[in-house]
């Protein structure tokens, strides 16, 4: 046996790289293809979008909440809950426009005759599938 033969010798290279690299790209097709037969794929794409609002209290019990910027928002997909009047409903429902875009406002009323110390009125985005949620904008009275 000759050693030199024995280290310059590569015939067996070829055949091992192929056969990890057919590996390596089963398995990368088998988690993209899983991920989206299980409904996975969908939901990845349902990030919450960008936004800001305002709120200005009139200390009435009126509360008007304006989209400042960023996304524009389909406002079925955007309710208004917390201590207020028909807590719940969505954009369109106080008054504002479809989609939700910079300036647009809306006014709620307080669940009272005035907002009390502490509570709370959220601005929540629901996906269009409904199966993901987030709040975009929060605001608590303080007295």
């Amino acid at each position: 046996m000759q050693l030199k033969n024995l280290f310059t010798e590569d015939r067996a290279v070829s055949p091992v790289i192929g056969v990890i690299l057919m590996v390596a790209i089963t398995v990368i097709l088998a988690a993209v293809i899983g991920t989206f037969v299980l409904g996975l794929g969908d939901q990845v794409s349902e990030t919450a979008p960008q936004a800001s609002f305002s709120f200005d209290y009139n200390g009435e019990g009126n509360l008007t909440i304006t989209h400042e910027s960023g996304e524009q928002i389909a406002a079925n997909q955007v309710t208004i809950t917390g201590d207020i009047n028909n807590s719940g409903g969505n954009w369109t429902s106080y008054g504002g426009s479809d989609p939700i875009s910079a300036g647009s406002s809306v006014v709620v009323n307080s669940s009272a005759s005035e907002f009390a110390d502490g509570e709370t009125v959220r601005i929540v985005w629901t996906s269009e599938s409904g199966g993901t949620s987030s709040t975009l904008q929060k605001w608590t009275y303080n007295a």
